[in-house]
């Protein structure tokens, strides 16, 4: 039986760029993989909760611009899935075109707000009369130019330009080389322990009140684990209200913080676990 796994899509988008990144990398067979697109983050999520796929990819932060909230907010408050993997790849964009034209050509930009935003300096410096038409993809920005003329083109992946069948113009447009995203796969499990994990969880409190915040952290500090990731979230409920999104270096089975976390239950309202999973590796690209 086939692998079904669920993406943010249209075909083209930087997360299916990551899951082709993982199937390359774990050597699997594409045969052995059913791609499903989703149209929405909620959709992907909400297929793993219901069963209807065996797993999920959505991204979750990106280095410039932060987490990606919508995913959070998803897995904190609407499901009981779990972080089962995460990777990360460098976000590359590339000026894409109907046909290969001259940049003085083009009279129309069409894309996500986020890709224009990351090529603001390359917009700038070519098309500053040029009229800039936001859409909801790289990869949908990149279909819509089968409708236009010579004097559209599109940012987006050269992954997408294969799939549409259109032309890149010029590569790496993006202002920030070091540009990253970081993608999860969602599943319903925790996952073993491998020595090398992360663990991601949400911290609901009974109630605002001074040093909450410090009394989660000093759980952590006095057993030297490591956070690498805190925020605060709107908790839904009143103004004023937040939970904690907390990431560490660990596993939850690992002694310390479980015993951390088994504390943490005695005066927080809630503590959820959204995973315990591998770590994404950046030296050697390896999940």
């Amino acid at each position: 039986m086939k692998r079904r796994i669920a993406y943010l899509g249209p075909p083209g988008t930087f997360t299916e760029e990551a899951l082709n990144k993982y199937i390359e990398k774990n050597g699997i067979n594409e045969q052995e993989i059913e791609r499903l697109s989703c149209a929405t983050t909620e959709e992907v999520i909400k297929k793993v909760d219901r069963g209807e796929t065996d797993e999920g990819l959505v991204p979750i932060e990106n280095s410039l611009e932060g987490s990606v909230n919508i995913t959070l907010d998803i897995l904190a408050f609407e499901s009981d899935a779990k972080i089962i993997r995460e990777i990360t790849i460098p976000i590359k964009h590339s000026l894409i075109g109907k046909e290969k034209a001259a940049l003085e050509e083009i009279k129309k930009i069409v894309s996500h707000p986020h890709a224009t935003a990351q090529c603001r300096n390359f917009i700038n410096t070519h098309f500053k009369n040029a009229e800039i038409i936001a859409a909801n993809s790289t990869a949908e920005a990149i279909k819509m130019l089968d409708k236009e003329d010579s004097g559209v083109a599109a940012i987006g992946t050269e992954i997408a330009a294969h799939v549409y069948k259109m032309h890149v113009i010029k590569k790496d447009i993006e202002d920030n080389k070091d540009n990253k995203t970081r993608f999860v796969f969602i599943g319903n499990s925790i996952q073993p322990r491998t020595g090398s994990d992360k663990t991601s969880m949400v911290c609901f409190l009974k109630q605002d009140r001074p040093g909450s915040l410090f009394g989660i952290l000093k759980e952590f500090a006095e057993r030297n684990i490591n956070l690498t990731r805190l925020e605060s979230r709107p908790a839904k409920k009143n103004l004023g209200d937040y939970v904690f999104m907390i990431d560490l270096d660990g596993h939850i089975h690992d002694p310390e913080i479980f015993d951390a976390i088994e504390t943490l239950r005695k005066t927080a309202y809630m503590v959820k676990i959204l995973g315990a999973y591998p770590k994404w590796v950046e030296i050697n690209q390896e999940i």
